[in-house]
């Protein structure tokens, strides 16, 4: 089995890496293979660098979320093995940071989890388009001893009010990832400003979150399936689930002008495709009992 070519960045080896890379060389006039859209007169991307074996690489950015729960272990050998032409480099970060890589094409292909920010991308001309891939949910998780008392609802902005109140510790991700993105919606829903040494902004992704939160016995938000992956190992529990609020929708999208629009286009093709969805439906069931993602490829925005 070929493996993919991985590696995690933190903010700062993300700040290295747009200064390591070539210039930014600007969107292809016209359009590769055939999904590629870019602004016309402007300079054509350089030519995607090649990997090993005589495969073309292709840079995925997505989320640690997506990546801790091991979905990718499972999906970049499989679009591999129907690509073999492909290998797939991943870059886990924040859905924010994801999207800053699309924007400067350092990124040719993104999946990530905030569906008003990859409108927004795509709007703007630097996503080709946006197809719906998958979801699972938000739950709010803390402590046992549940000192904000938010046990037993299910409105998560009720929830949010009585850790205000009660100055309870809660650990945020901090880094303008998806998962932040939903946290900050919901303490505005609730108009509630979280302030104070009862708030912890940690910058980190969901898996350090969530065992800082251990350490602190704290609440925090994450996505179902990176708790699940880690629960036998974590003291916390879902205390708070089931709102329409949480649900958590992941999207894909090729990046306007990537340096491997061809790859790009193939990767969206795939993960959407009868093969990609059944490989997500089938993902955790084994472990869990339960899919840790729910497959709902659709029609794309943008195309």
């Amino acid at each position: 089995m070929k493996e993919s070519m991985r590696r995690r960045f933190s903010p700062l080896m993300m700040v290295l890496l747009a200064a390591c890379q070539p210039g930014d060389g600007g969107r292809a006039s016209a359009p590769v293979g055939d999904s590629a859209t870019g602004v016309a007169g402007s300079p054509s991307p350089a030519p995607p660098p090649a990997a090993s074996g005589g495969r073309t690489q292709l840079v995925l950015a997505s989320t640690t979320s997506t990546e801790d729960s091991g979905l990718f272990d499972v999906l970049i050998p499989a679009f591999e093995r129907a690509h073999p032409e492909l290998a797939v480099r991943l870059i886990a970060v924040g859905t924010g940071q994801a999207l800053e890589l699309g924007r400067r094409r350092d990124a040719d292909v993104l999946l990530v989890h905030a569906q008003a920010s990859e409108s927004a991308f795509v709007a703007s001309g630097h996503g080709v388009r946006r197809c719906a891939v998958m979801y699972n949910d938000f739950v709010l998780i803390g402590p046992t001893s549940d000192p904000a008392s938010v046990r037993g609802t299910r409105d998560p902005l009720e929830a949010l009010r009585r850790i205000e109140r009660s100055r309870s510790p809660f650990v945020s991700r901090g880094d303008d990832s998806g998962t932040h993105k939903k946290e900050r919606e919901l303490w505005e829903e609730a108009r509630v400003e979280p302030r104070g040494v009862w708030y912890m902004e940690t910058g980190q992704g969901m898996g350090e979150v969530l065992n800082i939160a251990a350490e602190k016995s704290a609440y925090t938000l994450t996505d179902r399936a990176t708790f699940l992956v880690v629960k036998d190992h974590n003291p916390l529990e879902i205390l708070v689930e089931g709102d329409k609020r949480l649900i958590n929708q992941y999207g894909v999208i090729p990046v306007a002008g990537a340096r491997n629009a061809a790859g790009a286009a193939a990767f969206a093709t795939w993960i959407t495709s009868r093969e990609g969805q059944q490989l997500i439906a089938d993902f955790g069931v084994a472990t869990f009992g339960r899919p840790l993602f729910i497959p709902n490829a659709s029609g794309c925005d943008g195309s």
